[in-house]
């Protein structure tokens, strides 16, 4: 299903307010539509998510980020590096039936992650594991999203050994026109652009929006459903004193068309 911005965002006033300036659309919350809200809360409630990744939902505000993302039925999406599946186990049941997850493991970490892919594909069955390079995306069929949560800045790592350009050009050409790249990480300190991706795992909200853009994609909207203004951004994110509260971003970009 292809998405345009257009010139409305239905966004209620019990979930927040957006504000537009120039090419950008700051959402507060979310911009869930009436029509989805009831599968969005379905998602949620889904019996076959796990009780530990259901007590991170306060934290991790799961019908939002479903919202932002604009997940509708039928809707194709791949979650890249999905590891243990918090968000694949929630965008199943969302796009239902007629949709479909991939859920695509890095070679990088195949030995470990595989397993966690195979045994969502053996609950859900409209999931799919895709094992493989990240600069080589490809599906059978056009995707109308693709989620990276917050796994963009691994990726950064020299270590890791991804061409961060060609994975973007891959998800750009795995897109349909009009199609969405929605990408959930941790903010880092004002000016350190990728320099802490491999010591705090953080990686600067304008750098990683200068690298999307690069490879054609439109900024499309901003979540803060999960900032933290309280976060300083001086901890790595698995320090306890911070993990699962760090100050994070969340962006939308839409592949022209």
């Amino acid at each position: 299903m292809i998405r345009t911005l257009g010139l409305v965002l239905a966004v209620s006033a019990a979930i927040g307010g957006c504000a537009m300036s120039g090419d950008e659309v700051v959402v507060s919350g979310s911009d869930v539509r009436p029509n989805l809200e009831a599968g969005y809360a379905a998602a949620v409630a889904d019996a076959r998510r796990l009780p530990e990744e259901v007590a991170r939902d306060p934290l991790r505000k799961p019908a939002e980020m479903l919202a932002f993302a604009r997940l509708e039925p039928g809707d194709v999406i791949a979650d890249v590096r999905p590891e243990e599946g918090y968000f694949t186990r929630l965008f199943a049941p969302t796009v239902g039936p007629t949709g479909h997850v991939y859920a695509v493991v890095p070679n990088q970490t195949a030995a470990r992650e595989n397993a966690f892919a195979d045994a969502m594909a053996a609950t859900y069955p409209n999931v799919s594991r895709v094992t493989g390079a990240l600069e080589e995306m490809a599906f059978d069929r056009p995707l109308d999203v693709v989620f990276m949560g917050q796994e963009y800045h691994d990726f950064v790592i020299p270590r890791f050994n991804v061409d961060v350009a060609r994975m973007n050009a891959a998800v750009y050409a795995a897109l349909k026109p009009g199609g969405l790249y929605v990408i959930l990480d941790h903010q880092s300190a004002p000016g350190a652009g990728v320099s802490v991706v491999g010591t705090l795992h953080r990686i600067e909200a304008s750098a990683l929006r200068a690298q999307v853009e690069a490879a054609g994609f439109i900024f499309d909207g901003e979540s803060t459903a999960v900032a933290n203004p309280a976060d300083d951004h001086s901890l790595s994110v698995f320090d306890p004193a911070i993990r699962g509260r760090s100050d994070q971003f969340v962006y939308r970009f839409r592949k022209p068309g």
